[in-house]
């Protein structure tokens, strides 16, 4: 393996990130501008266009300079990797390449899109367990027995310098940027960006962005060293990772200037932008940093400055678009959802649209409640953002509707939407309950039979949005002195759920 040292300093990276011959197998991509979307931010911004790899990802530039720089010996060994994504294509393309036999161990929940993938590009895949952590023990165990050399997906100087040559053609491509908006999941990439701009241009801001409920990242800044999250969001799933690298993290605490975290709403907004603008669609981890650039943007009120991210990879589940399509208007706060109480009589709605007057109201859902009133699930076409929403609200109780905003209310927007008028017809003691579980065939039965029959189920929302991970609302008829045994059971069967029974979404169409 060619010699790299131990916490290589930032000339060392320069030096390796230089002579990376990534390009044996990469491909310079371009820097596309976003015309659209520079008119209405008001700044200048370039995409860099890394689904046009081969792998339609960045990851093949880390993986290839690792890769090729193994001894003879290593490379008649073979190499091994444990990936869902984007990092095993890389590693197939790389070792088809050089002629290196190469196993990707992925779990067995992995969607076939993504196991064929690997194989196409001459990769052996190992199925093997439901989630990453059991997949990449195997390849450990793997490669202990069969004296393969493992490849890590973000940890590494060799990895970390590969996917540094991204920053470098940024660089050569525009000599005036004020910032780089960089993706962060193991922190690959955001470490091999910032190590090469702040060895060449220093005054060119790199700001990593993070998804809210996947930010690694923020969590070992707050503390001063790599931490484990407890969970992360599976959405972006190329960027879903609970712990940054020890040496990723060493680099971004020292060369990364700012960070933000971003909501998935807002990403599923910036997937719509590179769409606009591009016509590339982008995964979720892929349009993550443009989600940032737009929310820092706007945060620090940038006008007319060159701004610069990167269309990390484009390797998405196709069904799973279905949830962008329904989200992005939101994350972009061109639409607002609504909870509003309104008389049961006739003409009633007909006067409630005209006090929101032209608005495009996109949707209305509500069931019939009593003779008095009704409560209406109501989705409204914003032009003005977040203050038109407020303006609509103070309206609305202005004219004695009484409203709720339910457009931040994740449980609202996932099930509740779908489910208005379930009120029961006589009243439960109901508790409610969501769950998330790993979306494979079958795991929707897996899922009823662990929960058993112990407890009558009173509601059942399940909805596949093309995910990995599926998700259930369930609402159980449980006596006060049965809660601490349902409790427990709950936490046996290994899920991760959350207590919704105070949601207001749920109490204002759903509780009796």
């Amino acid at each position: 393996m060619a010699q790299i040292p131990f916490e290589p300093s930032g000339a060392e990276y320069l030096r390796h990130i230089l002579r990376a011959p990534v390009y044996e197998v990469a491909t310079i991509t371009p820097l596309q501008t976003m015309p659209r979307l520079a008119e209405r931010i008001g700044n200048q911004v370039q995409i860099k266009r890394e689904d046009r790899q081969p792998v339609h990802s960045f990851k093949l530039r880390g993986a290839y300079n690792m890769v090729s720089s193994l001894s003879l010996t290593q490379q008649q060994a073979g190499v091994i990797a444990a990936s869902a994504g984007n990092h095993a294509q890389g590693m197939a393309l790389s070792g088809t390449k050089l002629g290196i036999k190469t196993t990707i161990v992925m779990p067995k929940t992995t969607p076939d899109i993504k196991v064929d993938a690997v194989r196409s590009f001459g990769g052996q895949v190992v199925l093997h367990g439901n989630n990453f952590d059991e997949a990449k023990a195997e390849a450990e165990r793997l490669a202990d027995v069969h004296g393969y050399t493992f490849v890590p997906p973000f940890d590494h100087p060799l990895v970390i310098a590969g996917q540094g040559t991204i920053g470098m053609e940024m660089l050569q491509q525009n000599g005036h940027l004020d910032a780089i908006f960089v993706p962060v999941g193991g922190g690959g990439l955001a470490a091999g960006v910032a190590v090469l701009v702040k060895q060449l241009m220093p005054e060119v801001k790199v700001i990593a962005v993070e998804p809210e409920d996947s930010a690694c990242l923020k969590a070992a800044l707050d503390a001063g060293e790599p931490v484990v999250l407890d969970r992360v969001s599976m959405f972006a799933d190329g960027v879903a990772v609970k712990r940054i690298g020890d040496e990723t993290f060493r680099l971004c605490q020292h060369y990364i200037d700012d960070h933000i975290c971003v909501s998935s709403d807002e990403i599923c907004a910036a997937v719509k932008d590179i769409f606009e603008d591009t016509r590339a669609i982008a995964e979720p981890s892929g349009a993550l940093a443009l989600a940032g650039l737009k929310k820092y943007s706007e945060q620090h009120q940038w006008q007319n400055k060159q701004l610069a991210t990167i269309l990390s990879g484009a390797n998405t589940n196709f069904h799973g678009l279905r949830y962008v399509s329904e989200r992005c208007e939101l994350g972009e706060k061109r639409e607002g959802l609504l909870a509003v109480t309104i008389p049961e009589r006739q003409g009633a709605f007909f006067e409630f649209c005209q006090l929101i007057g032209n608005r495009a109201v996109t949707e209305f859902n509500y069931r019939y409640s009593d003779d008095d009133q009704a409560n209406i699930f109501v989705g409204v076409r914003l032009q003005g953002g977040q203050e038109e929403l407020e303006q609509i609200i103070a309206e609305l109780r202005s004219a004695h509707y009484p409203v709720a905003d339910l457009s931040d209310d994740e449980m609202a927007k996932v099930h509740v939407r779908y489910m208005v008028g379930g009120k029961p017809s006589k009243p439960l003691k109901e508790r409610l309950y969501s769950f998330e579980f790993p979306e494979y065939p079958g795991a929707l039965i897996k899922f009823l039979s662990t929960l058993g029959n112990h407890w009558n189920i009173s509601l059942f929302n399940y909805r596949n949005h093309g995910a990995d991970y599926g998700r259930v609302l369930c609402g159980f008829e449980l006596e006060s002195h049965d809660l601490a045994r349902f409790s427990a059971h709950l936490c046996e069967l290994g899920y991760q759920y959350k207590d919704e029974t105070n949601n207001p979404a749920y109490q204002f169409f759903l509780a009796k």
